[in-house]
């Protein structure tokens, strides 16, 4: 036995086995971050409240960065808006759970301008604004000029809707 591993030092120095498997692979540093720790990072180091899922993809595949932000959602890191829309989350007051950090009404415009869309507030909203109105508008409408939107934006049943100028 010492003769083996005399013969095969370099699998005691620089390889390990993995568990059974009979593959090698060399060790990781101690300091090597994983995805979720870097997309953590990122998270904590931004000022804006809303993140893209290609803002990740510099940290890993597209599975892997899915994977990542999927963990970050269920340990309540992170909040998912929409598809590939993730938002900072807080710890719910009243039940404890993960909620956006900063309500959708704020948080929706930032998204769209991320994507190019250029967004006013709704009619309603503009009335109401200039004192034409003291009906107050109803959830969250957003004017999106002569573009139409398939995008579905929401969190715990609230959801955007966008109007047509």
């Amino acid at each position: 036995m010492i003769v083996i591993s005399r013969c095969f030092s370099f699998y005691n120095n620089s390889l390990t086995k993995i568990h059974g498997i009979g593959k090698m692979q060399k060790p990781t540093p101690k300091n090597a971050m994983n995805i979720v720790d870097r997309i953590k990072r990122s998270v904590a180091n931004r000022d804006d409240g809303v993140f893209l899922r290609g803002e990740f993809e510099r940290f890993g595949s597209p599975a892997q960065v899915g994977r990542a932000l999927a963990q970050l959602t269920r340990e309540g890191g992170l909040v998912r808006l929409g598809v590939g829309v993730y938002a900072k989350a807080k710890p719910s007051v009243l039940t404890g759970k993960p909620i956006p950090a900063r309500p959708l009404e704020v948080l929706a415009p930032e998204v769209l301008k991320k994507l190019g869309i250029a967004v006013k507030p709704s009619r309603l909203t503009q009335d109401y604004n200039a004192g034409r109105s003291t009906q107050l508008p109803f959830g969250i409408v957003l004017n999106t000029g002569k573009r139409r939107i398939a995008r579905k934006l929401g969190f715990n049943g609230k959801s955007v809707r966008y109007e047509h100028a």
